[in-house]
């Protein structure tokens, strides 16, 4: 099965439903007055964990989502349905990113958990609503808003309690092999695990735990080398570290060198990550050369304050005392605080967003004013300037919010273009 963790795609909110302009008609009823119902909120996109899902592959193939259009309003007050959400689903381990300014908008870890990363779009009111004292027969209504538009970046974490890491053909294919269910490929080459591997290694018959494979890790994996970013993302939600090395050094690889250089490796990508507990396990005991490299790693592990046990994946020699002692760390774990609060990251909360209020003026280099305002584009969105009435409501506006001022106040001269939202006019005082 091809395993894809990381990708990118583009979802759009539904738009709102208009609204309807109309005025009762009845027989009986010769002052009816307006009857113009609102439009339907456009769909939401959601986000939902589905446990018949493990990776990111369909969205290879599939990376536009569109939300439903709400449905229009209509005559005698009557409104528009809801567009129901546009659901997407996603394997457990999903983290969604805004692909442009990498803010974590969700974590996905649990079978069923929902996610609103995209707001449908409000439905357009009906001119029913624009009634008052002073205009009883409003003869306009408004188009739906618009739906929100991202583009995210996809991240897949594997949800795994022990990660197995070390340099390639050091037997951590094999010691997954022997301990569970899982059966990657095993060759005696370099990099023959390119995903991670997953497997359920039983400790009785009320214990167990899921145990990760990841791929051979390389110097400079920290700074993106190889693939080493992809791979050290599935540590960072483990628990506990097996540190694979080869005691028999039979590559011509020093043991005790290749463990400093996976934990700097380790260390430069995530300090939480290098702070995690790890037990050092002494791979292919079986072959020459074993024993005199385990007095040196036994004192390294001394010096480290760390566990360390030698084992054969070959033989199935201490793979059992690796499995109890795997369980017994893990009973022992106590979860540090979340590092995005530890580090300052910041999380995108999809129900607070900023300021819909705030107005900012700049120009380009035309030299055009571009009035930036999440309200006021929503309100070009969502007016018809082929109304009088509704081109009259929107000038009111724009002069309640205090732009014609601020425009003045930067120099803007009668004929300047003004731009905003997808809208652009000449201005005149």
């Amino acid at each position: 099965m091809q395993f894809i963790d990381r990708t990118t795609i583009s979802v759009t909110a539904g738009d709102g439903g208009n609204g309807k302009s109309a005025f009762r008609r009845e027989k009986f009823v010769p002052l009816g007055g307006p009857s113009g119902g609102d439009g339907g909120r456009g769909a939401d996109i959601v986000f939902v964990v589905d446990q018949n899902i493990n990776t990111l592959l369909d969205f290879r193939y599939h990376r536009k989502f569109n939300g439903e259009k709400g449905e229009n309003g209509d005559i005698k007050n009557m409104y528009g349905r809801n567009a129901p959400p546009c659901l997407i689903k996603v394997p457990a381990g999903t983290v969604i990113k805004d692909a442009e300014t990498g803010e974590v908008l969700a974590d996905l870890t649990e079978v069923g958990q929902k996610a609103v990363i995209a707001k449908g779009g409000r439905g357009g009111r009906g001119n029913a609503k624009f009634a008052n004292g002073r205009n009883k027969a409003p003869s306009f209504a408004e188009y739906g808003e618009p739906g929100e538009k991202k583009e995210l970046l996809l991240e897949l974490k594997l949800l795994a309690d022990v990660g197995l890491v070390g340099y390639p053909s050091v037997g951590k294919s094999s010691i997954i092999a022997s301990v569970s269910a899982a059966r990657p490929e095993i060759a005696e080459y370099h990099f023959t695990t390119l995903t991670p591997v997953l497997g359920v290694v039983r400790v009785d018959d009320e214990r167990s735990f899921v145990m990760a494979d990841i791929p051979g890790l390389i110097e400079g994996a920290a700074d993106g080398a190889g693939l080493g970013h992809d791979f050290l993302r599935h540590i960072e939600r483990t628990r506990l570290i097996l540190h694979v090395v080869d005691a028999s050094g039979i590559e011509g690889r020093d043991p005790v060198e290749d463990y400093h250089r996976i934990r700097e490796e380790l260390t430069k990508y995530s300090k939480k990550i290098a702070r995690r507990r790890e037990i050092l396990v002494a791979n292919k005991m079986d072959l020459p050369g074993a024993e005199e490299n385990l007095k040196r790693l036994e004192d390294l592990a001394k010096e480290k304050g760390i566990e360390i046990l030698p084992v054969s994946a070959a033989t199935k020699s201490g793979l059992r005392e690796l499995v109890e002692a795997a369980a017994k760390a893990l009973d022992e774990h106590v979860e540090e605080k979340d590092e995005s609060e530890e580090e300052g990251v910041k999380l995108y909360d999809a129900e607070k967003d900023e300021n819909p209020e705030k107005v900012t003026i700049t120009r380009n280099d035309r030299g055009d004013y571009i009035v930036t305002s999440k309200a006021l584009s929503k309100l070009v969105a969502m007016t018809n300037f082929g109304n009088n009435e509704a081109l009259r409501r929107f000038q009111y506006i724009w002069r309640m919010k205090g732009i014609d001022e601020r425009l003045k106040k930067r120099g803007i001269k009668e004929g300047d273009t003004v731009i905003v939202g997808d809208m652009a006019f000449d201005y005149k005082d």
